[in-house]
């Protein structure tokens, strides 16, 4: 195979990955009653159903607890839910997600990318909503960065909303499953992923 007919490939397979992010509807099974379907495989190919039950919602609510005081305590919080979450996640697929996107890892249980990532995290942000948890952010629509000829990856992440209007990513792509994920204004993270010497910072 040429090298050209690689990078056909790899764009065919972006343009299918952002195309796809788009369309999926925020929060798959997200509510307080705890049923969540963790997506994986890449682009959300499988489902696996996690309940969070009693446990997990004393768990959480006691976690989110911390977070009380101040909109940037609150965001330390939900770094640290979304940690014990995935965790969750990994018990329910059965694998533990690698960091980032291996390429050729698609329709592969456990592993995730960029849509499963954010998909999941933005359940998971809505299932603390919904249970009263957020106290100085909401849960934004997920967003995306990127198409190739702007010279960075399509990238999927979540978003939440804080009382001041500032937009805030809850992106766990770039962390092994069950590390503290990466939190920060939306403006900068636009900035971010680019194609230069292969970085994806």
């Amino acid at each position: 195979m040429t090298t050209r007919s690689i990078c056909r490939l790899l764009l065919a397979g972006m343009v299918s990955l952002s195309l796809y992010g788009a369309g999926l509807s925020p929060g798959l099974a997200a509510s307080a009653s705890g049923r969540i379907d963790i997506c994986h495989g890449y682009g959300c190919a499988f489902r696996s159903r996690l309940d969070l039950g009693e446990g997990d919602a004393r768990k959480l609510t006691s976690i989110m607890a911390a977070g009380k005081a101040s909109p940037k305590a609150e965001r330390a919080a939900i770094a640290r839910a979304v940690s014990y979450f995935e965790k969750r996640a990994q018990q329910v697929t059965g694998v533990s997600d690698q960091p980032k996107s291996e390429f050729g890892a698609s329709k592969v249980r456990g592993q995730m990318d960029c849509v499963d990532e954010s998909t999941n995290t933005d359940a998971l942000l809505r299932y603390l909503q919904a249970r009263g948890l957020l106290k100085h952010h909401k849960v934004d629509r997920r967003t995306s960065r990127g198409f190739l000829l702007d010279g960075r990856y399509p990238h999927w992440t979540a978003v939440v909303r804080a009382s001041d209007g500032t937009r805030w990513v809850v992106d766990s792509w770039y962390a092994p499953m069950g590390g503290a994920p990466d939190i920060f204004p939306l403006g900068e993270w636009r900035k971010r992923g680019v194609l230069e010497s292969g970085a994806l910072n």
